[in-house]
């Protein structure tokens, strides 16, 4: 194993950011000095975050800890998958296709569209009225 030091990544998704360490350990996420499952209340989220250590059996290696902060718990959910894929090809290079096989090291680089002036929102327009 590559990793007998700590690993630092960062991630991104719309508005949140994770910095995510990743450390030697037995498997447990921390976000936020809290444990992962209380701060995600969402069976699916934690299902998003876990997915590249499972993918790549090793859940049980590696301890992570995060800082997230910004967006919602979704952004901030799959900023922090993110994080975890690169430290993960950071730790150990050769799991870098599976990874990007799966899809996992691709920043979804989608925002929220600003809001024109004339405008109700960023595309929908004040109801017409003919007369």
């Amino acid at each position: 194993m590559a990793a007998e030091k700590k690993i630092r990544s960062t991630g991104r998704r719309k508005c949140s950011i994770a910095r995510v360490v990743l450390l030697p350990g037995q498997g447990s996420i921390q976000v936020n000095e809290r444990e992962a499952k209380d701060y995600f209340k969402r069976e699916t989220l934690m299902i998003e975050v876990e997915k590249p250590l499972r993918l790549t059996e090793r859940f049980d290696r590696y301890h992570v800890t995060a800082l997230l902060n910004g967006g919602g718990l979704t952004g901030q959910a799959h900023a922090l998958r993110l994080g975890v894929s690169r430290a993960l090809c950071v730790a150990e290079p050769e799991l870098r296709g599976i990874l990007k096989k799966a899809g996992l090291l691709t920043r979804d680089s989608r925002i929220v569209e600003r809001k024109k002036y004339g405008k109700a929102g960023a595309r929908k327009s004040f109801q017409f009225s003919k007369r």
